[in-house]
């Protein structure tokens, strides 16, 4: 079945396309210099959701995501320490260390959430040499010039600058508030290599002094060492789309001469109690931070499936102990079916195969793709047939359903025979039972845990 993405530059659907028999596909990584929050995990889940329907739906695929550990200012534009730079002298460390620490850090929590790793995973110091030849290109292609504090791309040049983000050359006033060199051409022009101040810890010689490269260069840089001059997919937040990714349009049209990516996607915020996540908002949290709550990586996971990408997602407590209950019932129904005896007709399971392929395809529709593993979980019929099926979805959903094994209950037949009783006490509405039920519950070691429609969990004290 053919994939169709969101193409944030058309603004239509676009079929994928394929190089070399393989989906090319670029995803902004991670700047290592602080700790990845559950707003950055959910970006990286849903590039490994669209990697894993690219593979689901039959495609090689040759993925790249790089590692910012240098020349990422504290803003977007030109303006700003070196986020490296900062973190290096707020630790004490050097940025080898900072970049390192975090990245392990990321790394884990990702391998926790079953995000796959890309072929090819590109720290920006590890391409210097590279990304001094790209931005010579730019220079020798009449696309760039030098100042005092380096060198820079001049917009002026490339008629299209601003079509990713809406807006036009005589539209550029967005980046008037940029002022920090006198020398700049126009006000939306973007720096390629900087010069580095003495103090400046990371710096490499280059022909135009010793300096370190912009942000937005090492993108470019790194999808045509390791892609190519044609890329399939090229993803990343929302943030990204009238800054970064914009001059990384330009960037490669200078360096190649043509439009290099055929496909821009952008994913939208995760909120949290329906504001922007933010350290003031007192919304920061890591997948570590939900581990010592009580929560699963599937859990958040589950979460994340429930929302599409291109929608903002709001991050409540409520909707994440909704997603652990809903992982409660899924592994349930999940062996039930694995255990099942009876045999489902094989158009009825085509059919299930067929909704959830087609949402897959749909710009990559997790949660009605989600939908469709339930509706066959519910089947009356407890079958090995529909176990197998939930499976193969799992390919794309990666919940993990072939690691859900029968959980031995360390919980005493007497306490849960108190329990059952206590149960329909309340079904009864005999409250003063029910209460008299617990406290023994509570007398003999244990907490019980009242949910919805009469439903219970016992937990050792």
């Amino acid at each position: 079945m053919e994939l169709k993405i969101y193409n944030s530059l058309s603004k239509k659907k676009e079929p994928i396309k394929v190089y070399n028999n393989k989906v090319t596909y670029y995803f902004c990584g991670p700047t290592v210099y602080w700790f990845q929050h559950i707003g950055n995990m959910r970006a990286f889940f849903v590039m490994d959701s669209v990697r894993r329907a690219v593979k689901y739906l039959g495609y090689e695929i040759n993925h790249v995501m790089n590692i910012t550990d240098v020349g990422h200012l504290t803003s977007d534009a030109d303006e700003g320490a070196d986020k490296m730079d900062v973190a290096s002298k707020r630790e004490n460390k050097s940025p080898e260390e900072i970049a390192k620490f975090y990245w392990d850090l990321c790394f884990k929590d990702m391998k926790a959430l079953n995000i796959e790793t890309p072929e090819h995973i590109c720290p920006a110091t590890s391409v210097i040499d590279e990304i001094i030849e790209f931005v010579q290109k730019i220079l020798d292609n009449g696309f760039g010039y030098i100042t005092k504090n380096g060198v820079y791309f001049d917009t002026s040049k490339y008629l299209n600058y601003g079509k990713l983000g809406g807006m036009n050359q005589q539209d550029k006033k967005f980046g008037a508030r940029i002022s920090v060199d006198d020398e700049k051409r126009n006000p939306a022009d973007f720096v390629l290599w900087v010069i580095a101040k003495d103090n400046h810890i990371q710096k490499w010689p280059s022909p135009w002094g010793v300096g370190y490269p912009g942000w937005h260069i090492e993108c470019s840089t790194i999808g045509n060492k390791f892609l190519g001059e044609h890329i399939s997919l090229h993803g990343g937040g929302v943030e990204h789309k009238t800054v970064h990714h914009e001059n990384e349009i330009a960037q490669n049209f200078a360096c190649t001469g043509h439009e290099v990516v055929d496909i821009w996607f952008h994913l939208e915020h995760l909120m949290f109690n329906g504001g922007k996540m933010s350290k003031s908002s007192g919304g920061i949290y890591t997948l570590n931070n939900l581990i010592e709550k009580g929560y699963s990586p599937m859990d958040l996971r589950l979460f994340y499936l429930s929302a599409h990408y291109s929608k903002p997602q709001n991050f409540t407590f409520e909707a994440l102990d909704n997603a652990r209950d809903s992982y409660s019932n899924l592994k349930k129904l999940i062996l039930k079916h694995k255990n099942g005896k009876n045999k489902i007709d094989e158009k009825v399971i085509n059919d299930y195969k067929e909704k959830f392929d087609k949402f897959v395809a749909d710009d990559v529709n997790t949660p009605l793709a989600l939908s469709v593993l339930w509706d066959a979980l519910k089947n009356n019929l407890d079958s090995a047939d529909i176990y197998n099926l939930a499976i193969e979805f799992d390919k794309f959903l990666g919940l993990d359903l072939d690691k859900i094994e029968e959980e031995k209950s360390e919980i005493p037949t007497e306490i849960i025979e108190i329990a059952e009783i206590r149960k329909q006490a309340r079904i009864n509405k005999d409250y003063s039972k029910s209460d008299e039920l617990r406290d023994k519950i509570t007398s003999l070691g244990y907490t019980i845990l009242d949910k919805p429609k009469n439903e219970y969990e016992i937990i050792k004290k």
